[in-house]
C-alpha cells in the first residue's frame, strides 16, 4: 500500500503524544486524502480537548490544511481491551494504526497485569476482531518500542508479545497486512526525559538523571509518524521497520538544555525496570535486518513469512550505547526544547 487516498483510518490510541502528530499528518493529506480518521480511546477528556482543536480551523494554518477536518475527524470512546468495542471499530476501518500502549517503565513494573491487557490482549483482540468478522481492514501497523527488543521489563516484555502477535496474523490469510514499526525514545511525547528535565529546569532544578551511563536514541514525534509512513508505504507481512537515529547520553542531553545555567544535577539510582542503553535490533535479529529506504527492516523468523531478502546491514546490535551525539549538533538538535527552558 502506498496511499491513504479515501481509506477510512482507524487510531487507537490517538490522544495520546504519537497520537495527535500522527492525526494532523493524516489529516494534511500526506500520504492521500483520508475518507475519515477515527480515534478510538478510553479517555473522553483528552476527545473532548482534540476535538476543540480542530472545530475552529476551517483554513490552511502552517503547513497542515485543516479544512473538512469536522467531516473527517471522528472520535469513538472504547478500549483495546474489550472485544466489542474492537470489533464495532474496526468494522469501519481499512487502515489501523495501533498507537494504544501502556508504556511508562515503572507504571508497568508495578501493575504488570493491566499492561499485558492493553499491550498483549488488545493487540490480539485487534487480530481477532480482523481476521475473525472478516472486517474490509487491509492494513494493520503495530507501534512498538526498543523496549521490546532484548526485553527485561514489563513494558518491553508485552511489547515485545505484541510483536509476535501482529506477525503471527499474518499467517492463513492475504486480506490484511500486519506488521510492526520499532524506536526508541521519542524526544518530546509525554513521559519521556526532555519535558521532565525542561520542568526541573523551570523550577530552578536539580535535574534528576538515573544513572551516569545512561544512554538514549533520540527521535522527534514527526520522526516517529515518518517511520510509520515508511512502513505504510513499502512494508511486508511481518515486518519491523526501524529508523536509523543519533544517540546520546542523558548526561549530554541534561547539560544541552541547561546551556550554562547554574542549575545542578543529581544522580538518583536506576527506576524499576529500566534499561541503560536502548537496542532497537538485537544481536540475533541481526542477521535478519536489511536496509530500504533509509530505514533497517527486521524480516520475521517465521519461515512462512520470510520472503524476499536484500544485502544484510548490520554486524552487531544497534545500541545507543554508541554514542553518536555530542556537543554543538546534539545542542543543535535540542534547540528548540533550550529555547522553551528558557521561556
Amino acid at each position: 500500500m502506498i496511499t491513504l487516498e479515501n481509506k477510512r483510518v482507524l487510531l487507537p490510541g490517538g490522544t495520546g503524544s504519537l497520537g495527535t502528530v500522527l492525526v494532523r499528518r493524516l489529516l494534511a493529506g500526506e500520504m492521500g486524502v483520508p475518507a475519515r480518521v477515527t480515534v478510538l480511546s478510553r479517555d473522553e477528556t483528552k476527545q473532548h480537548a482534540m476535538r476543540l482543536e480542530y472545530m475552529h480551523r476551517d483554513v490552511a494554518t502552517d503547513d497542515v490544511i485543516y479544512r473538512n477536518s469536522k467531516e473527517v475527524l471522528a472520535f469513538r470512546i472504547g478500549d483495546v481491551r474489550d472485544y466489542s468495542s474492537v470489533l464495532t471499530a474496526v468494522r469501519e476501518a481499512d487502515v489501523v494504526f495501533n498507537a494504544a500502549a501502556l508504556k511508562q517503565v515503572p507504571t508497568c513494573e508495578y501493575f504488570p497485569f493491566e499492561a499485558v491487557r492493553t499491550n498483549v490482549i488488545g493487540a490480539q483482540n485487534l487480530v481477532r476482531a480482523i481476521r475473525e468478522a472478516q472486517t474490509p481492514v487491509e492494513l494493520v501497523v503495530g507501534v512498538s518500542t526498543d523496549k521490546a527488543c532484548k526485553p527485561v521489563n514489563v513494558m518491553g516484555m508485552t511489547k515485545a508479545l505484541q510483536e509476535r502477535i501482529f506477525i503471527n496474523a499474518n499467517l492463513g490469510q492475504s486480506q490484511t497486512t500486519f506488521i510492526c514499526v520499532r524506536y526508541g525514545n521519542v524526544i518530546s511525547s509525554r513521559g519521556s526525559v526532555v519535558p521532565l528535565f525542561l520542568d526541573q529546569i523551570r523550577k530552578g532544578g536539580p535535574i534528576t538523571i538515573t544513572m551516569r551511563e545512561m544512554t538514549r536514541f533520540l527521535l522527534t514525534l514527526d520522526g516517529a509518524v515518518d517511520t510509520i509512513f515508511a512502513a505504510v508505504r513499502a512494508g511486508q507481512p511481518g515486518e519491523i521497520v526501524v529508523p536509523k537515529l543519533p544517540a546520546a547520553r542523558v548526561t549530554d542531553i541534561a547539560y544541552a538544555l541547561v546551556d550554562g545555567r547554574d542549575i545542578g544535577i543529581e544522580y538518583i539510582g536506576i527506576r524499576p525496570g529500566e534499561k541503560i542503553h536502548e537496542v532497537l535490533v538485537s544481536e540475533e535479529e541481526v542477521f535478519r535486518t536489511y536496509e530500504r529506504g533509509g530505514y533497517y527492516v527486521i524480516r520475521p523468523m517465521l519461515p512462512e513469512l520470510d520472503g524476499e531478502r536484500g544485502e544484510r546491514a548490520l554486524d552487531r546490535e544497534y545500541s545507543s550505547a554508541e554514542v553518536t551525539l555530542t556537543g554543538q549538533p546534539l545542542r543543535t538538535l535540542l534547540g528548540p526544547f533550550v529555547a522553551e527552558a528558557r521561556w
